[in-house]
């Protein structure tokens, strides 16, 4: 079981309060543990955390005061801690958009409970949410995708995908065996052992123009393994071409977007930074390098120095004529 996050456990401690008050006779730790989503020991450190809080002085009569009876918790002084967390017209608005894109994907397994909560805030948020923002959501295309990706998932069966890779301007044609659904930056991402490619990949939904399930069951390999995203999305095998690029001090901004190898202060050009990083697509790094206008020179490897140099040529006398 992983360790809750800090921001986690804060909203928590803040909300844990409140919701023993509204309880005057007390709450079976089983209960609250649930209400709030977490392992009974974990509510109980919660517990033992808000013991030492309060009032500045900490002494008696400053901090918060729980009492415990057989398996049932309940607070008997609160330190001023009696208001619950409240979300802003806008942190609303967000939720309630959220909660009604949800609504509209095809195969929603929680729809039932997705409109609860939407009931259940819309009420609290009142008239001030729906002048703020009276926003319509459409879904389209792309969830039509996720629909078929989701039922291949949950079937375990293989799919079959026509897939634009927009590196290469090209639309591919795979099969593939899949692994989990992810969102990342409101994206929607397949990832999946490409049988072609013999490895891992990730497939970006809105670039599949079809899919279909095929009726064989899906087979990810032993060496298939989810890749850990905590580094971000992107993230090139050890076993890629390293591209030196050389940036200037305004395109310093790539080592911090792009996980870079080797960074090393450079003098030329002035309060530079020269970095190495790994693609496989080095029409990717091609066009990274066309992009930053002469602030980027390629050190290695030699080829795609003499293609960036030469689309260069062709441009200036592109211009020239």
């Amino acid at each position: 079981m992983t360790a809750p996050s800090t921001a986690e456990r804060m909203t928590r401690l803040l909300a844990l309060v409140p919701y023993l008050q509204a309880r005057p006779d007390g709450v079976r730790l089983a209960d609250a543990a649930a209400d709030f989503g977490v392992a009974e020991a974990q509510l109980r450190r919660d517990l033992d955390l808000l013991w030492v809080c309060g009032l500045p002085g900490h002494g008696p009569g400053d901090l918060i005061d729980l009492a415990f009876e057989g398996d049932r918790v309940r607070v008997t002084f609160t330190a001023g801690m009696v208001r619950p967390l409240r979300l802003t017209t806008d942190e609303a608005v967000a939720l309630i958009v959220a909660l009604r894109t949800l609504l509209e994907l095809p195969g929603l397994a929680e729809g039932e409970a997705v409109s609860r909560a939407l009931a259940k805030v819309s009420a609290a948020a009142g008239h001030a949410a729906e002048v703020r923002a009276p926003v319509a959501v459409s879904v389209g295309a792309r969830e039509q995708s996720l629909s078929v990706v989701r039922d291949g998932l949950e079937r375990q069966r293989a799919l079959h995908l026509h897939y634009y890779v927009p590196s290469r301007d090209e639309r591919t044609e795979r099969t593939v065996d899949p692994m989990r659904l992810l969102l990342v930056d409101g994206h929607w991402y397949l990832e999946a052992w490409c049988r072609g490619a013999e490895g891992v990949r990730l497939f970006r939904l809105d670039r599949i123009d079809e899919v279909a399930v095929l009726d064989e069951a899906a087979a990810p390999p032993p060496q298939a393994h989810e890749r850990d995203l905590d580094d971000g999305l992107y993230q090139p095998g050890a076993e890629a071409p390293v591209v030196r690029l050389r940036l200037a001090r305004t395109a310093r901004w790539v080592a911090d977007y792009y996980p870079v190898e080797e960074p090393t202060e450079v003098s030329d050009p002035p309060g530079g930074l020269a970095v190495a990083v790994r693609t496989s697509d080095l029409a990717w790094a091609r066009r990274l390098v066309a992009s930053l206008g002469g602030a980027a020179t390629v050190d290695e490897p030699a080829e795609l120095a003499e293609q960036v140099a030469a689309e260069a040529r062709a441009a200036l006398a592109r211009y020239a004529d």
